[in-house]
């Protein structure tokens, strides 16, 4: 398929700069995958669209304050990076900018030296291996010095940290935040419990490749990004069970998706307890193993997370659901509404 197939129009105003003061406020868009029905109701009618002995999958990942902004201890340079993921130990693997000035052997200093870096390899496009020195805890460190690293079509500066985690994020290491699971309040969690829905926790940590554009025409063609993941035996115990019981299986996000029909896809449609990392890109068409029903956010035009949701709901369908919510004013991605395929 062409990567054109997935375009659409969008107005800029209606990409969300800034997250609704209360969290379950957004709009829902829900598509029937079957009869290609589009309904428009608020987040919280969720609770109409599960059922007892369905199960809610959220990826409890936590976003890293990945943004820092230092010098050169030489010249006094500015320099701004972003922490991408840990290799070992004090060292990780950055984006850097201006990268040109940051070469092997290059000391950096963040917030007064309270947080110095030794640049010990350089990568292509702008990468660097810095590796830390500093007293004290090193998240600690960062959750003071760092920003949260927002997607490049937000201007807006994020007065709160928190607004960028979702109420459930405990796991630290993504460089972006599962952005469906925004929309979820504990008390919204605790009435979906209520009903009899089991809600279960995956772990990727999400890259900075999910913003990456599409560059070839012929979507086959295009290289994914890899990202660690992990699910627990108490996990794949629960949903082998929801399976077997005929049970749903709601994924919330494309994250949470992803990891699923990864380990799904490697275990002939069951679940294992196992860690790993996945490159897995899902596109039209696609047989899926282990969702029945996906919540997510109103993604990127000709990207590889429109894609996805094509995949589940069909492109056409998918194409005209995003056109009613251009029409409607719905807020597009990160921070926008939610579109539940059901």
């Amino acid at each position: 398929m062409n990567v054109e197939d997935f375009d659409f129009e969008l107005p800029a105003e209606l990409i969300a700069q800034t997250p609704l003061a209360d969290r379950a406020s957004s709009r829902l868009l829900v598509l029937n995958k079957e009869t290609k029905q589009i309904e428009h109701k608020q987040f919280p009618n969720i609770k109409d669209y599960l059922k007892k002995g369905d199960c809610l999958v959220l990826n409890d990942t936590r976003v890293l304050p990945a943004r820092l902004y230092g010098m050169k201890e030489d010249t006094g340079a500015k320099i701004e990076i972003l922490l991408l993921h840990q290799e070992e130990n004090d060292r990780w693997e950055v984006l850097a900018k201006p990268a040109r000035k940051i070469k092997e052997g290059t000391v950096l200093t963040f917030g007064d030296g309270k947080l110095k870096a030794t640049c010990t390899r350089m990568l292509e496009h702008g990468g660097r291996i810095l590796e830390f020195s500093y007293e004290g805890i090193f998240y600690e460190i960062l959750d003071e010095l760092g920003e949260m690293p927002l997607p490049p079509y937000i201007k807006e500066q994020l007065p709160e940290k928190e607004r960028y985690q979702t109420v459930y994020a405990k796991e630290e290491g993504s460089a972006a935040a599962p952005t469906a699971g925004l929309h979820f309040t504990q008390q919204l969690l605790h009435e979906i419990e209520e009903m009899g829905v089991t809600i279960v926790f995956i772990t990727l940590h999400v890259g900075l490749g999910t913003f990456r554009p599409v560059s070839v025409e012929d979507i086959e063609a295009h290289a994914m990004h890899s990202e660690f993941y992990h699910m627990t035996a108490e996990t794949a115990d629960t949903l082998n069970k929801i399976k077997e019981n005929g049970g749903r299986i709601i994924s919330v996000g494309t994250t949470s998706t992803r990891t699923l029909e990864t380990i799904a896809r490697d275990n002939q449609g069951r679940f294992r307890a196992t860690s790993g990392w996945t490159d897995i890109f899902i596109y039209p068409p696609f047989h899926f193993k282990a969702i029945d029903g996906l919540i997510t956010n109103f993604h990127l035009p000709k990207s590889t997370l429109v894609m996805l949701v094509s995949a589940l709901a069909g492109r056409e369908p998918v194409l005209t659901a995003y056109r009613q919510a251009v029409e409607e004013r719905y807020r597009f991605f990160s921070f926008g509404d939610a579109m539940l395929i059901i």
